[in-house]
């Protein structure tokens, strides 16, 4: 081996790539959509993971697919539960390499007519529950080789009628992220941001897929609905070698570089129809992504 190429290795240019297999991993919305897909992908690459979600059969059907891995029941808007719930699972998985945050919910929100707990249960769930699970999960992780990922998305970014409420709560998430990085630097522990466009999940179809936004987009999604699979493939690659920004599709990335040019983009492509579709979604029924758990209101009942 030459000198430049010994120097290579030395940097580890040529060393084998990192894997998850042997990684200790806590995921929270594991039920169905990314969770479970990628709790399936990483048992079958040799991690061990652990479960948590609200939707005890489907989760059930996961955990077994993943050699009977560890779950719970647990409502990520409740501190006390999840505190309770990542303590129980890490001592089953015998410590914590990683935690994904993942669990997250949907539906759309007229800003000035729509229902304000749609917003309530959103942040409660999307940031408060994530934030509740970094609390409790910090000081397992907190260490060298210790990992966060957090699922943002797209909308963290980019901001479309009707996905006030959502884009507000990734938007929080994005911010939890940052700052957790540089707290969290001196542990060893690194922290990475998953930014997803529309995917092949219930999400996508039940949060935004709705007659409301057919009527403001002009067909059923903004930028098409892409295949799950390279988005488990990216968080999984992620989960081996820590990255800090995780994106899918590929284009995502150029479009967060770029988030004010394509901001811009969108309202002026949406300048005409939203009205209408505005009309459609106060009377619409719509439902959260994910059947929500009775909670006790944070908010005043607006007259």
């Amino acid at each position: 081996m030459n000198a430049h190429a010994a120097r290579r290795s030395r940097r580890g240019l040529l060393s084998p790539a990192r894997q998850v297999a042997g990684q200790r991993i806590l995921i929270t919305g594991a039920a169905r959509g990314i969770g479970a897909a990628l709790a399936r992908q990483l048992h079958a690459r040799g991690a061990f993971v652990a479960l948590l979600g609200i939707e005890e059969g489907l989760l059930a059907e996961v955990a077994a697919d993943c050699g009977d891995a560890p779950w719970r029941y647990c409502d990520v808007g409740d501190p006390a539960q999840v505190q309770r719930v990542v303590n129980s699972l890490t001592v089953e998985l015998g410590g914590l390499d990683a935690v994904v945050v993942n669990a997250g919910i949907a539906r759309q929100l007229s800003l000035l007519h729509g229902d304000p707990t749609v917003l309530e249960q959103t942040l409660t769930v999307n940031v408060l529950g994530a934030y509740y699970t970094l609390r409790a999960a910090g000081p397992h992780i907190a260490h060298p080789g210790g990992y966060v990922l957090l699922v943002s998305s797209l909308a963290a970014a980019i901001h479309l009628p009707l996905a006030g409420a959502y884009s507000a709560s990734k938007a929080a998430v994005e911010a939890l992220g940052d700052t957790l990085r540089i707290e969290l630097r001196h542990t060893g522990a690194k922290v990475g941001m998953a930014y997803f466009a529309e995917l092949d999940t219930d999400m996508t179809s039940r949060g935004f897929g709705t007659d409301a936004a057919r009527s403001i987009l002009g067909r059923s999604t903004v930028s098409g609905i892409a295949p799950l699979g390279p988005a488990i493939d990216a968080m999984e690659r992620a989960l081996a070698r820590r990255s800090r920004r995780v994106f899918s599709p590929y284009w995502v990335g150029v479009v967060l570089s770029f988030r004010g040019v394509g901001q811009r983009v969108v309202d002026y492509a949406l300048r005409h129809g939203v009205a209408p579709g505005l009309e459609v979604a106060r009377t619409e029924p719509v439902a959260f992504t994910t059947e929500q758990p009775a909670r006790p209101s944070r908010m005043r009942k607006l007259a």
